[in-house]
């Protein structure tokens, strides 16, 4: 099997992934449940990956590191916690639902809503980013890069017309964390939510919120938090204050192993990797007659993402077709991101999404761009 549906999820693991997860289930009691060994095991456990963490996006201490179940949670955690009835907030048209939707359920109750467009082309324009802003801006949550097509946006630039505006800025990097370097500092990022089980190589049911200092969340659950248990009120302080109940020590676990392997190949050849693969796969299939790469040219960088159509061809079937013929794994239709394929004239049918990790091969890469020959010139 040819697995190029990482943007959904990495199939593949390092090796210390699984040893790291397999040694948890078997060690760890509850992480600050205790002051027994296992109990002590899976707090370090913890500890360390939030270290690793900090390293990773420049946070400004292990403190700052919250954990959610993914991206998604983190992004409603965000959404949910900062926006209040009369606020305004402003996202781009490359979201996916895990923005939109808590972006539009705080619109039924009292926020406003204002989107970016996207261009045919994939790209964004900064100047009428700013021209969205009002004096009650107070949030702006916006992807690193589209899961649609991997267009990466000068999200920095965004960040800074965000504060000269008094907002507060939130990163999805669901996509490129682990492929492109997420510097809070360096970036200018308030909040950053991100996923394990992507290019950071984790199991699922991993992710969090990254925090900046100054910048309070309120807890969007609430319960059980290891401290000041005869509280009535939830911590209010990090990490506690967002991690209500018993965290997936052992999935954290494995999300820590998956970290160190990003930082011991290093980003910078993760990214040139990723690059080189979109290249290679963009050269087999630019002759192909049928078959259109949409997208993919409107950002500052490429993550490891393709997305084509194939002329008359439903995405979906297409998609099928190359997994029951060929055995390669894709992602068909409209993504999680419906304003995307708006944009890109692509609603009706979708897109076929060729997806890369840095454990793809030269050889899976060509073998995908051949199939999708043969699949064209059966269309036509």
């Amino acid at each position: 099997m040819i697995y190029l549906d990482n943007a959904a999820t990495t199939m593949r693991k390092p090796p210390e992934v699984v040893r790291a997860v397999t040694g948890a289930l078997q060690s760890f009691g509850g992480a600050g449940r205790g002051a027994h060994g296992a109990a002590l095991a899976a707090g370090m456990a913890v500890y360390e990956a939030r270290e690793a963490l900090a390293r990773l996006f420049d946070a400004p201490s292990p403190g700052q590191v919250a954990f959610c179940a993914n991206a998604t949670e983190a992004l409603n955690v965000a959404i949910a916690g900062l926006l209040r009835p009369g606020d305004h907030a402003i996202t781009t048209a490359a979201s996916h639902n895990s923005v939109l939707r808590p972006l539009y359920r705080a619109r039924t109750a009292g926020t406003s809503l204002s989107v970016l467009p996207v261009a045919p082309d994939g790209s964004i324009d900064a100047d009428a980013f700013e021209a969205l802003f009002r004096p009650e801006t107070r949030l702006v949550v916006a992807t690193h890069a589209s899961n649609v097509t991997g267009d990466v946006y000068d999200v920095a630039r965004l960040a800074r017309i965000s504060h000269a505006h008094g907002a507060l800025f939130c990163l999805d990097a669901a996509q490129t964390a682990g492929v492109l370097p997420v510097r809070m500092g360096g970036m200018g990022l308030d909040l950053v939510a991100f996923t394990g089980h992507k290019s950071l190589y984790g199991p699922q049911g991993t992710g969090g919120l990254v925090v900046a200092e100054g910048v309070e969340v309120p807890p969007f659950k609430v319960g059980g938090s290891g401290v000041r248990s005869f509280d009535e009120e939830h911590p209010r302080r990090l990490p506690e204050s967002l991690e209500a109940g018993t965290l997936n020590a052992h999935g954290i676990a494995g999300l820590a192993a998956g970290v160190a392997f990003v930082e011991r190949v290093g980003e910078d050849a993760v990214a040139a990797r990723m690059r080189a693969l979109v290249a290679r796969f963009e050269d087999g299939v630019r002759a192909i007659d049928g078959v259109r790469v949409v997208g993919g040219r409107g950002g500052i960088d490429r993550c490891g993402i393709v997305a084509v159509v194939l002329e008359g061809v439903d995405a979906a079937e297409a998609s099928a077709r190359l997994y029951a013929d060929f055995d390669i794994c894709t992602r068909a239709g409209a993504h999680c991101a419906p304003l995307m394929h708006r944009a890109l004239g692509t609603e009706d049918a979708g897109a076929v999404r060729f997806s890369f990790s840095h454990f793809t091969t030269e050889d899976e890469v060509d073998a995908a761009a051949r199939a999708l020959a043969c699949l064209a010139r059966e269309a036509t």
